[in-house]
């Protein structure tokens, strides 16, 4: 890979044939909820923050700054009241999108959904050989990095070496409203990932042969940027990331880093391409 961002403007035939072989694993980001009908959740950093702040009042200076927001909630009004604004944010359940739907059926290795909604769970509901693990906040669960579930949402106290394990690296509503937002959450993490403890074991092992499609994401903050850099780390590879907004300046230094080729299109029209639905579906 050169040095400079490789930039496509359609939609290589090894996107679709890797994922539908499970050499390429799906990394998804908020940004896909724009696929789905109904009611949405927040889809954005930007819009959680305001949801949460419009149910608890924050210092103006950080009321747009989520973790900085959730933070305030957690120190002066309890984790509890955190937890409970974080599942009413993501009460909406907009039905899974076709691209859910085809990504879910999948064979892949594993699935990384680093966003809080159950879109992808829901979709993944017609399958009873894949499992859930989702990163867990120290606040309360000191000690323990990650919780497992079953497809039907039991909780295991192992590990589950399911055909595909669906990876929820910030946590999500469901099934047991686990949630990595505030700062301290990300310090705790952020101090570790570099030697990849809060990343489950079976991801280490089975990202050794695939590459990431990123779908729905941006990296234009560092947290997206830092949890990204080492999912991917050992990673087989190619990577590719649905971008079609012109990166930032950030952005563009972390795909040069990664060796992520930039698709520049519009997620929708990727969408029609691979799960073989018209656009506007």
């Amino acid at each position: 890979m050169t040095a400079a961002t490789t930039t496509v403007t359609s939609l290589p035939e090894a996107v679709a044939d890797g994922l539908a072989a499970g050499t390429l694993c799906p990394y998804l980001g908020p940004g896909l909820l724009a696929l789905c009908a109904g009611a949405r959740p927040p889809a954005n950093a930007l819009e959680l923050a305001a949801v949460l702040t419009a149910r608890v009042s924050v210092p103006g200076k950080i009321r747009n700054r989520l973790t900085a927001a959730a933070q305030f909630i957690e120190n002066f009004k309890h984790r509890k009241t955190l937890v409970g604004a974080m599942d009413a944010a993501f009460a909406a359940a907009p039905e899974p999108s076709a691209l859910h739907r085809w990504l879910a059926a999948l064979p892949s290795p594993f699935i990384v959904d680093a966003w809080y909604d159950d879109t992808l769970r829901r979709a993944l509901a017609g399958r009873s050989d894949w499992a859930e693990v989702q990163g867990l906040a120290q606040s309360e669960h000191f000690g323990t990095w990650t919780g497992w579930y079953q497809a039907d949402g039991t909780p295991s106290a192992q590990p589950l070496d399911a055909a595909t394990v669906f990876y929820k690296p910030w946590g999500g509503r469901s099934p047991a409203s686990n949630y990595l937002v505030s700062d301290s959450d990300f310090v705790e993490v952020l101090t570790e990932i570099d030697i990849q403890t809060p990343i489950p074991a079976i991801v280490q092992q089975r990202r050794a042969g695939v590459g990431f499609v990123f779908l729905g994401c941006r990296f234009d903050d560092q947290l997206p940027r830092a949890f990204a850099r080492q999912i991917m780390k050992r990673s087989a590879g190619p990577h590719w990331a649905v971008l079609p907004e012109e990166p930032t300046r950030m952005e563009r230094r972390f795909l040069e880093e990664q060796g992520i080729v930039r698709i520049a299109l519009p997620l929708a029209e990727v969408a029609a391409a691979l799960a073989g639905v018209p656009e506007a579906a």
